[in-house]
């Protein structure tokens, strides 16, 4: 337990050091986020492991891990800090006419590519110094249960890593602030000209070849599920990492492909990539923005929230 004697001697930006740390892992990518040298960022992981009696974070060829004791303070470094933010939020008005500050926002590639146009155009007029990091963040691998799927940016937005997600379920913790932002349901993409845009009847949607957006190259998605229960299949001639790969991939073959109806309607155009309704019924959802309760009490934070929830995204339905 330390004493009056060490707190006295504790510098508060050591814990912002170290909370930033853990959520990169990487200390370089650490010492860019906090406008630091690397060497800086390593000279006071020094004085924490000094200060706190352990190694903290070991070095690995892609980054650094952190300890079990690390582990085990981070929820508490990241609870303190919060309160600390609450405080001077609360004490020095938020005005993001004159704001510099940077918020760090999680979402799949096919969601950031729907809400960051619009909140680009805004930040433009009313906000011209706040920055915006975009993190992809992704469902666990193979996980089924619906409160467990997204419970890395959960961890994320706890450790303040993450300002917001924006994740499609309703599975959010009570722990959590949540806002509908938009609905969202599927089209079949493809390129203009594409010979299956013909007659595009089941049987000839079975017959194409077909792509997946799929991180993990795995060759079977929620259509392939739909298609199972009617008795029929498909072929997956590729699988790509993200959306955007998935619109190059689509204009330079006869592929085709299920990518969600307000991405390809804001960015296929520019590949030449069209878009028709599925031959078959599939699954819609919700785009929900998330963020810590306890972290609302940011006026920065709030704003930024209203910000995401345009009129432009939540109310009106994308031409088709």
């Amino acid at each position: 337990m330390l004493n009056q004697i060490d707190l006295s001697r504790i510098d508060l930006n050591l814990l912002v050091l170290f909370e930033t740390v853990f959520g990169e892992r990487h200390v370089g990518r650490a010492a860019q986020r906090l406008s630091l040298s690397p060497s800086a960022v390593s000279h006071g992981l020094g004085r924490l492991r000094r200060l706190l009696n352990d190694p903290l974070f070991m070095r690995t060829p892609k980054g650094v891990v952190p300890t079990d004791r690390a582990i085990q303070l981070s929820a508490s470094i990241s609870d303190a800090l919060s309160r600390v933010r609450e405080i001077v939020s609360a004490a020095v008005p938020f005005d993001p006419a004159t704001s510099a500050r940077r918020f760090t926002i999680g979402a799949p590639d096919g969601v950031s590519a729907v809400f960051l146009p619009p909140l680009l155009d805004r930040l433009r007029t009313s906000a011209p110094g706040i920055d915006i990091s975009v993190r992809q963040i992704l469902p666990a691998h193979r996980e089924v249960a619906a409160d467990r799927v997204w419970r890395e940016a959960f961890a994320d937005l706890e450790a303040r890593s993450l300002d917001l997600a924006v994740i499609p379920s309703d599975a959010i913790p009570a722990r959590f602030h949540q806002r509908l932002l938009y609905q969202e349901d599927f089209v079949i993409a493809m390129r203009s000209g594409n010979p299956f845009a013909g007659t595009f009847t089941l049987e000839r949607y079975c017959e194409a070849q077909h792509l997946v957006v799929s991180l993990a190259g795995d060759p079977h998605g929620f259509v392939d599920e739909a298609l199972l229960k009617m008795g029929r299949a498909r072929r997956i001639a590729l699988t790509v990492p993200n959306f955007m790969f998935a619109l190059a991939a689509l204009a330079d073959s006869d592929l085709i492909s299920a990518i969600p109806r307000r991405f390809t309607v804001m960015h296929g155009p520019r590949f030449g990539v069209v878009h028709l309704e599925p031959p078959l019924s599939l699954p819609g959802f919700r785009l929900n923005a998330i963020a810590p309760n306890a972290a609302m009490a940011d006026a920065g934070l709030a704003w930024l929230l209203d910000c995401l929830d345009t009129k432009a995204i939540r109310h009106e339905t994308p031409d088709t």
